[in-house]
């Protein structure tokens, strides 16, 4: 397994050199919010104004995703006033990243000046009343990765040894997002989301055992990124698009294509949403 850069390399540096990178790509004024985008959504970023778009090659130290409806572009432009860091796309650990790996962007997004993350991605149902399409605010989440991304040393720099964990979907942003969506006719779920590690789906007896566990939705990501989020002090909003339901719910055979194309189809009520996130975010003071 090829697990790249853990805690113990200098993390602090090479977060910072891969900050710095990206402002003499892009000058102008420091982002305040981050948008880390999954599966079919990352079409968002190029609706950011006076973008600048940089190829995740061209940054120090960022890990490049090779899965399909992931551009591996980092996008810096503004949304609804705000000025916003995008992520087309993000690596997974069944690449073959370690979770330190995987949530090292996130970190940078942090370091440029983004007090707030909006972590969104793809995932699988497993509340079958959920239609494919639903999007689901994340309450809280279940870790089944097998990693973590603060194992080993760690550095005072970013944060504590021991983050705290509950409140990691910050409840005042919950709050904005769930009072944005009831006045922009947004039908929003919201549930608890668990990281499994993949590449497979989940057999029908992993979703069981998903559904006792009290879970709502299924992926591969996220939740490194959180870590994170939570270990440098930012706040995080966490936003699943059900794409499909989970193995064993219907019968049906599940597919990436079907995740991509579900993801396309509800893209303008995502794009809506993220909207009034933004404008909330701003109007409400939360990012001064």
């Amino acid at each position: 397994m090829t697990s790249g850069p853990t805690m113990s390399d200098d993390l602090y540096e090479r977060v910072q050199t891969a900050a710095g990178a990206i402002r003499k790509a892009a000058s102008g004024p420091a982002p305040k919010v981050g948008l880390i985008l999954g599966s079919g959504l990352g079409g968002y970023a190029d609706k950011l104004t006076g973008a600048k778009a940089i190829d995740y090659g061209d940054i120090p130290g960022f890990p490049r995703s090779h899965v399909v409806g992931h551009k591996g572009r980092l996008v810096i432009g503004a949304r609804e006033g705000v000025t916003c860091a995008a992520l087309q796309g993000r690596v997974h650990l069944y690449e073959g990243h370690s979770a330190a790996t995987a949530a090292f962007p996130a970190r940078v997004l942090i370091a440029l000046g983004c007090k707030v993350l909006i972590v969104t991605n793809a995932a699988g149902g497993l509340d079958p009343s959920w239609p494919p399409g639903t999007l689901m605010l994340i309450r809280d989440h279940i870790d089944m990765l097998r990693d973590h991304a603060l194992r080993g040393p760690n550095d005072e720099r970013l944060g504590p040894r021991f983050p705290d964990m509950t409140k990691a979907y910050a409840p005042e942003l919950r709050a904005l997002v769930t009072r944005i969506a009831v006045a922009a006719s947004i039908t929003l779920q919201e549930g608890i989301y668990v990281a499994m590690p993949g590449p497979t789906y989940e057999t029908p007896s992993e979703v069981r055992m998903l559904q006792t566990l009290g879970a709502h939705a299924t992926g591969m990501s996220t939740v490194p990124e959180v870590c994170v989020a939570r270990h440098m002090g930012a706040r995080v909003i966490g936003i699943s698009c059900i794409t499909n339901q989970a193995a064993g719910i219907t019968g049906a055979e599940l597919s990436h294509e079907e995740v991509t194309e579900t993801a396309t189809r509800v893209r303008a009520t995502f794009e809506r949403l993220l909207d009034g996130i933004l404008g909330g975010l701003i109007s409400t003071g939360e990012l001064s």
